[in-house]
Parts: structure tokens; sequence; C-alpha cells
């Protein structure tokens, strides 16, 4: 099986069998999306809640209104034609409340409203979710069976 790394902005689409791993969520998000009858997923590990320069159009994964599009493309080129569904993980406040340049709120929480409402907006069913908090998080997306594991140190892991 071949793993592909997805670091802070970046995204990666595959399919069976492969599975994509992103390590290290504190307030970031991964939106992992999966397409069962195609067998081919993807996922982005968002950085921020909305764009804050003219450099974030040259990296569409670190916003979730332009990762969720460009995961889309990029699966339906391979293959994907189906029902695809959302898992999403992270959002944490490690520090407490981060809050943005312009103090509208701390960071992972408007990271997982911005992901919820780009899912939303793409017409994306969300399936599964382990947000919030204050532990960081890593994923391990099976993409040929849809099984998302999530890894903490402080709480321990689960499968979505």
């Amino acid at each position: 099986m071949t793993d592909h790394k997805v670091r802070i902005g970046e995204w990666a689409v595959a399919a069976a069998p492969a599975r994509i791993v992103t390590i290290g969520l504190g307030s970031c998000v991964a939106i992992v999306l999966h397409d069962a009858k195609a067998r081919v997923g993807g996922l982005a590990h968002v950085l921020l809640p909305a764009p804050t320069s003219s450099r974030d159009d040259d990296q569409p994964g670190r916003i979730a209104a332009t990762a969720v599009p460009r995961l889309l493309g990029d699966m339906r080129a391979l293959g994907a034609n189906g029902a695809i569904t959302a898992r999403l993980v992270g959002g944490a406040s490690l520090f407490g409340t981060m809050l943005t340049r312009d103090g509208a709120g701390a960071i992972g929480e408007r990271n997982i409203a911005s992901a919820r409402a780009a899912l939303a907006a793409a017409n994306v069913r969300v399936i599964g979710e382990a947000v919030g908090g204050t532990s960081g998080r890593s994923v391990y997306f099976e993409v040929g069976s849809g099984r998302v594991d999530v890894r903490s140190m402080r709480d321990g892991d689960r499968v979505l």
C-alpha cells in the first residue's frame, strides 16, 4: 500500500490501495472525502478559516473554501462519480483561545465552521467528526475501505 503524506496547507487524492496520512493537527482541520463505490478518496490539511493574502490563491489547500472544490475535482479525475462523504478531524484549541488577527474567535473553531460550510456548499454530507477539544490529532485514511483512524496522545485512538 502506498502512503501519501499531506503537510499543512496541502492535499492529496488517491485510489485504492492507498493510504493518506496527515500528522500534527492542532487548530488545523483535516477534511477527508471518500467515494466508497469508486474507492477513491482525498484529504486536505486546512490551516486557516479564510484567506489572509494573495499567497493563499497559490495554495488552495490552506483554506476549506478552495480545498473542497480542488479535492472533488481531483477525485473525479481519478474516477469518483458516486456519493461522496466527508469526515472532519482537528480544530483543537491547544493554547487556549488563540484568536485570529481580527479577534473573531478561536482559529480551531473557525476552521471547523469553514470546513462545514465548504462541504455544505458542495452538497457533501459529513458522516463523522473528531473536532474541537484541546488535543492534537493525526489521521490515517485507508482509501479502499474508507476507514479513518484518528490518533491522539492525550485522547487515545478512535475510528471514524
